[in-house]
């Protein structure tokens, strides 16, 4: 189970990985950044994906019906979204939500190069860090 680090160096061997960071949405600060980012700043680059994140996580139109209490011990919520992907001209920004045991507010954010990505691997090896990141 690989900690912050571990899990964004395992994130930056998906083909055409950038750059990686693990990002609280809720406060929009980096927990943990690796290698590149558009524009050069790690901080601004967390803050900005964050609003999407929130935007994605709170509003109803990305969360129908799912946002009732999942069946998970501890009465965990779900989150309703799994992951964000905005396509750019150079590349591809993937966004994998996290849950955790506390408030599920954190996720991992891989940009790739459009030309050299592999986006459905991309999203694969999230889903996978994901599930077995361990934050603490």
């Amino acid at each position: 189970m690989p900690g912050i680090d571990e899990c964004l160096l395992q994130a930056m061997v998906v083909p055409g990985a950038r750059g990686a960071s693990i990002v609280d949405w809720t406060s929009g600060l980096a927990l943990g950044t690796v290698g590149e980012t558009p524009g050069g700043d790690h901080e601004a680059t967390a803050a900005e994906t964050a609003e999407l994140a929130r935007m994605a996580a709170e509003y109803p139109s990305f969360a129908p019906d799912e946002t009732h209490e999942t069946h998970e011990p501890g009465g965990a919520k779900g989150l309703p979204v799994e992951d964000l992907i905005v396509t750019t001209r150079t590349g591809y920004h993937v966004m994998r939500f996290v849950e955790t045991t506390f408030d599920s507010s954190v996720f991992l954010h891989l940009w790739l190069d459009r030309d050299t990505g592999n986006l459905a691997l991309a999203r694969l090896r999230l889903a996978d860090l994901a599930e077995r990141l361990v934050l603490g």
